[in-house]
C-alpha cells in the first residue's frame, strides 16, 4: 500500500479538533513522554502548546544535539532551467509568466558548480522546472555526471518521473531526491495548479517512494507554506515523514518548511505562517521526528535564522541564487521568452541582455531570497554560535 492509499484515510479532521481543544495539561503530559510519536504531533501544534515554547525550545534543541551534534550542513542549490509546461498560481516559472528563460549546458552547469566549489560548497542541489522538451533525464543525467568526479553530493529537484527514469540519474551520480508536495490539500491544490502534469495530486504524492524503488540513498520532502492552513498542512506532512520513515527506512529523510516568498506574478499568500508558529513547528518536528533532517533555506531573513539553527535546524543553504546562471552569468547570452514550448529569442541589443546591478544574469528567478549574505558570513555566523558549519559530509569512497 503506497501513501496515497494512507492519505486518503487520515484522520486529519479529528487531529484538527485535538490541536483546538488541547489544553496546558495535555501539553504537558505529552512533553512528559520519553519518546512521542505522530498521535502527539497535533497536540504540540495547539495553542496550549504555544505557551509551552520555551519548553519546547529547550528539549529540542537538547534532542539534536543528541542525535547530529552541533554541526550544521551546508548545501547551495544550482538551478540548471526556469523552463517549465506546468501552470502553478504559487510559482514564477509558471508556464504562463512572460519571464526571461534560459537552460544551462552541461558545460555551463559545471560552471556553476565549479563556483559553488570554490565557496567551499560539496553538496549541490540541482533545480530545475519541468519540461520535457527542455529537461529531458538525458539531459539531467548528463549534467550530474559532468559534475560527479568533482561534486561528492549531488541532489535533484525536479518534476516527478517513473522509477526507472530515475535509475539513470542515480547512476550517473545523483544520491538524493527533494519533491515538495506543495499542499497536502487536495482541494487548493487542485485550484493552485490549472494546467499541466503537476495537477496530478497522487502522482506527485507517490514520488519519494519511487525515488526510493530507484535507489536513492536521500530523501527530501515538505510543504510550502502559505497556501493552506498550517495546521493542516503540518499534520499531513507529519504522517508522510512518518509513513517513509518505516518504509523507506534506508534512505536518509529531510523536511523543508519553506514560507511563500515574492516572485514574478501577482499571487498572494492565501495563509499565514508567523515566525512564531514557524518556531514552533520546527520544534513539534524534532521532537517527534528526533531522527530527521530539518532544512532552513535562504527563504528566511537572517536575523531569524541565526535565531532558529539551535532548536533544531540541521541543513543550510546559503548565498543562493534562484535564477539559471546565477553564480557566474553561465547562459546569459541564450536568455529568451518561451510560448508554448516554443523559443523566442530576444532581439539583438534587446535592454533584457543589459546586466542588471548586482546580478551575473537577467533570467528570471523563482522567488526572491531574504538573506543574502555570503556562504562564508553564514558559515562565520554558524561559528559564532557554537555550531561547525560542515560542507561536505559524504563521499563516494565511502561505500566503494
Amino acid at each position: 500500500m503506497s501513501f496515497v492509499s494512507q492519505f486518503n484515510q487520515l484522520p486529519i479532521g479529528e487531529w484538527m479538533t485535538r490541536a483546538d481543544s488541547a489544553n496546558s495539561s495535555a501539553v504537558q503530559k505529552v512533553l512528559g513522554k520519553p519518546r512521542l510519536t505522530l498521535s502527539d504531533f497535533p497536540d504540540l501544534l495547539s495553542l496550549a502548546a504555544s505557551a509551552s515554547l520555551e519548553t519546547m525550545s529547550q528539549r529540542s534543541q537538547e534532542l539534536t544535539r543528541q542525535r547530529f551534534g552541533k554541526v550544521i550542513r551546508f548545501f547551495a542549490p544550482l538551478y540548471l532551467s526556469n523552463e517549465c509546461i506546468n501552470n502553478c498560481k504559487y510559482c514564477g516559472f509558471s508556464r504562463d509568466n512572460a519571464i526571461l528563460r534560459v537552460t544551462l549546458n552541461p558545460e555551463e552547469v559545471a560552471v556553476e558548480a565549479r563556483a559553488l566549489k570554490a565557496q567551499g560548497f560539496r553538496h549541490i542541489l540541482l533545480v530545475a522546472g519541468e519540461h520535457p522538451k527542455f529537461i529531458s533525464t538525458t539531459y539531467l543525467a548528463e549534467c550530474v555526471a559532468v559534475l560527479q568526479a568533482e561534486i561528492p553530493g549531488i541532489s535533484l529537484e525536479i518534476g516527478p518521473m517513473e522509477t526507472e527514469d530515475y535509475r539513470p540519474l542515480v547512476a550517473a551520480g545523483a544520491e538524493g531526491l527533494v519533491v515538495y508536495q506543495e499542499t497536502y490539500d487536495r482541494l487548493v491544490y487542485d485550484e493552485m495548479h490549472t494546467a499541466g502534469p503537476k495537477k496530478n495530486f497522487d502522482w506527485r504524492l507517490e514520488t519519494p517512494e519511487r525515488a526510493y524503488e530507484a535507489g536513492f540513498r536521500r530523501l527530501g520532502i515538505g510543504a510550502l507554506f502559505g497556501l493552506s492552513d498550517w495546521r493542516v498542512e503540518a499534520l499531513a506532512l507529519a504522517a508522510h515523514a512518518d509513513y517513509l520513515l518505516r518504509h523507506c527506512w534506508r534512505a536518509q529523510l529531510t523536511l523543508s518548511l519553506p514560507r511563500l516568498r515574492p516572485h514574478a506574478g501577482e499571487f498572494e499568500p492565501l495563509t499565514s505562517l508567523s515566525d512564531r508558529e514557524l518556531v514552533q513547528l520546527i520544534c513539534a518536528f524534532r521532537l517527534v521526528f528526533p531522527d530527521v533532517g530539518l532544512v532552513l533555506s535562504t527563504r528566511e531573513p537572517a536575523t531569524l535564522r541565526d535565531n532558529l539553527i539551535p532548536l533544531g535546524i540541521t541543513h543550510m543553504s546559503a548565498g543562493s541564487h534562484t535564477e539559471p546562471g546565477g553564480y557566474t552569468g553561465a547562459g546569459k547570452d541564450n536568455i529568451h521568452r518561451t510560448q508554448r514550448g516554443r523559443i523566442i529569442p530576444l532581439a539583438d541589443g534587446a535592454s533584457e541582455f543589459a546586466p542588471q546591478p548586482a546580478r551575473a544574469t537577467n533570467a528570471t528567478g523563482q522567488f526572491d531570497i531574504a538573506d543574502d549574505r555570503t556562504p562564508l558570513e553564514v558559515a562565520a555566523m554558524v561559528s559564532r554560535l557554537g555550531y561547525e558549519p560542515v560542507f561536505k559530509d559524504w563521499d563516494t569512497a565511502l561505500t566503494a
